[in-house]
């Protein structure tokens, strides 16, 4: 069945391929993004120009549209944007998913004994600041893992939305991701650069691209709600990624004894001082299958390498 969908941020990465999914299925789409980058989407999507960080903007453009089934916000990140989607679409939607992060669990520190389930966050639990500037640009890296969480904590805590939060793993992509962080890794391996690391054993969870916009579709179509993690099988260190981008490119590669533990992501970007995987029990018991992380990081790792060329 058809059903009416709103994207906020359409236009790249997770969000392009989100609206290429929803397309395909025979849904109606509307994207609203500020209008600075294109889409290859034409006639086949409605568009609303829109400051997503704008409340009077927002309220205004939304209020003669009517209702949605289904919102997909890729552009929440803090507590004032999720006051604005609650002042905003409340009463107005049949489900509203907020894509969140792996991140959110750095909260709680590193090297767990366990695969992190989504109950270990205790988010309705968490403080939130709604005076802090949040909308800074310069504050944008530092305040990311903070704003993510208490994003989660102002909408469940509000429970005006029909609320479903998809953490996501780590997401790795084609030349297209606009992070590097992949990227990093080829270009220091073609380099025959020296890789620093903390703990060669601090895996990570990951998600190919497709897999992460496939997951989203299909968490918009269910019925639950409430937070739901999505991750590939499988887990990568930063020395253990380095390793294998090494072996897929054939290019032997040098790393260096461990290092004291750093801040996260100092040293390279997928670098942490201890293991952080994700439970996808919730989301396997609801119906989704995840394949495993070598079922495709190889062939992202070349796709990367091609760009590099």
């Amino acid at each position: 069945m058809s059903k009416n969908i709103l994207v906020l941020g359409g236009t790249r990465y997770i969000g392009k391929l989100l609206v290429q999914r929803l397309l395909r299925a025979g849904h109606r789409v509307t994207i609203a993004t500020r209008g600075y980058a294109p889409d290859p989407f034409g006639d086949r999507i409605a568009r609303v120009r829109v400051d997503r960080r704008n409340e009077t903007a927002m309220r205004n453009a939304f209020a003669r549209l009517g209702s949605f089934d289904i919102v997909y916000d890729q552009m929440c990140y803090n507590p004032l944007d999720a006051a604005i989607a609650v002042r905003t679409f409340a009463g107005r939607v049949g489900r509203y998913v907020m894509a969140s992060t792996i991140d959110v669990y750095r909260t709680l520190g590193y090297d767990h004994g366990h695969a992190l389930k989504e109950t270990d966050l205790a988010v309705a639990a968490q403080s939130i600041d709604t005076a802090y500037p949040w909308h800074d640009p310069c504050r944008a890296t530092e305040c990311y893992v903070a704003g993510k969480v208490q994003a989660e904590a102002y909408l469940a805590r509000d429970g005006s939305l029909p609320l479903v939060t998809p953490r996501l793993a780590h997401v790795l992509g084609g030349p297209e991701d606009f992070t590097g962080r992949l990227a990093h890794y080829v270009e220091l391996a073609r380099v025959h650069g020296v890789l620093d690391y903390s703990n060669a054993d601090a895996a990570l969870s990951f998600l190919p691209l497709q897999g992460a916009a496939d997951f989203l579709v299909w968490a918009g179509m269910q019925t639950f709600v409430g937070p739901v993690n999505a991750a590939s099988g499988g887990g990568l260190s930063a020395a253990g990624l380095y390793e294998r981008v090494g072996a897929v490119l054939d290019t032997p590669v040098r790393m260096c004894r461990a290092v004291p533990p750093a801040e996260p992501g100092r040293l390279s970007p997928f670098d942490v001082p201890g293991r952080m995987v994700l439970d996808t029990s919730r989301a396997q018991a609801l119906g989704y299958r995840f394949g495993h992380c070598d079922d495709w990081i190889d062939d992202t790792i070349q796709l990367h390498d091609l760009a590099f060329v």
